[in-house]
């Protein structure tokens, strides 16, 4: 009995979330570990599915690194990087989007539509989807000159058209997307995941954007879960490099979210089952919540 009571107070304990949520947009950027273990892929779809079943509009943009970098080597294509950025000529991008489009895109969609849901697979260049323009690149040379590096076919979201969401959305469909954008002349471009889901959450001024990764979230200098962090917090920790390296992009792609009209930015684990139920719908979360301030 002790057990059936618990279940319902965890229950009570959603329903101020379930109310608040109701009707509104979540974009999740779905990577890392929560890709590739088996019964976190199946937490993950579970996830999104109850969301879509209450009410909510889920909007998943994926990545896909490791499975393009299996590909290129399966093909004797050796994967080269610059400044954390996959260098991308002509015949990369066909893999890449022949992976992403191809590939992980539909594993996805198929893996929640086992799971009860209606998901639809889209990359950016359909409908107009993500309107992209060459990223350029600058590095400092030896001397300490900067000069722009090119990188190939890496692309920067110019503009994106809510309308292919926003119509999936009102079907009672669950959109998923592949960071692959179309340049001026219709040529593809690879677009960084947590890129093209920040300025999708920001076009489609969603209430939450929640970004899935391999570690708790954002971390004090004791090592301790920050719970909630602002812009002047944030610019004080990485000055004094409590936020460094890969976890920079991440935070300072959801400031930019939530300066553009995104409710609330969400950084946390996706190695934990169903993390994204337990950050949206209980008290405390498990990760770190990114607001404007």
């Amino acid at each position: 009995m002790l057990k059936l009571i618990e279940k319902a107070n965890t229950l009570i304990e959603a329903l101020p979330y379930i109310k608040k949520f109701y009707g509104k947009t979540v974009v999740i950027k779905y990577g890392g570990h929560a890709m590739e273990n088996e019964e976190l892929k199946d937490s993950f779809a579970q996830d999104i599915v109850l969301m879509k079943y209450i009410g909510m509009n889920p909007v998943i943009v994926h990545g896909g690194g490791p499975q393009i970098d299996d590909l290129l080597k399966r093909v004797g294509k050796k994967s080269e990087f610059k400044r954390g950025l996959r260098v991308t000529d002509d015949e990369t991008m066909e893999i890449v989007e022949m992976v992403l489009v191809g590939k992980v895109n539909k594993e996805i969609v198929s893996l929640i539509n086992q799971h009860g849901g209606q998901a639809v697979g889209l990359s950016g260049r359909d409908g107009g989807l993500i309107k992209a323009k060459k990223l350029k690149v600058r590095h400092k040379d030896e001397t300490g000159r900067e000069e722009v590096v090119d990188i190939g076919r890496v692309g920067e979201v110019d503009t994106v058209n809510p309308k292919v969401i926003e119509a999936l959305d009102d079907s009672k469909f669950i959109p998923v997307i592949a960071p692959v954008g179309a340049g001026v002349n219709g040529e593809a471009y690879n677009i960084n995941a947590d890129l093209a889901a920040g300025k999708i959450a920001s076009a489609l001024k969603a209430e939450k954007f929640i970004l899935l990764t391999d570690v708790e979230g954002v971390l004090d200098n004791n090592k301790k879960l920050v719970s909630t962090l602002n812009a002047k917090e944030a610019a004080a920790a990485i000055k004094k490099g409590v936020i460094a390296g890969g976890m920079i992009p991440k935070v300072e792609c959801c400031l930019d979210a939530v300066k553009e009209g995104v409710g609330k930015a969400h950084i946390i684990d996706g190695r934990v089952k169903h993390a994204i139920l337990l950050e949206i719908f209980t008290d405390k979360g498990i990760g770190t919540e990114i607001v404007k301030g």
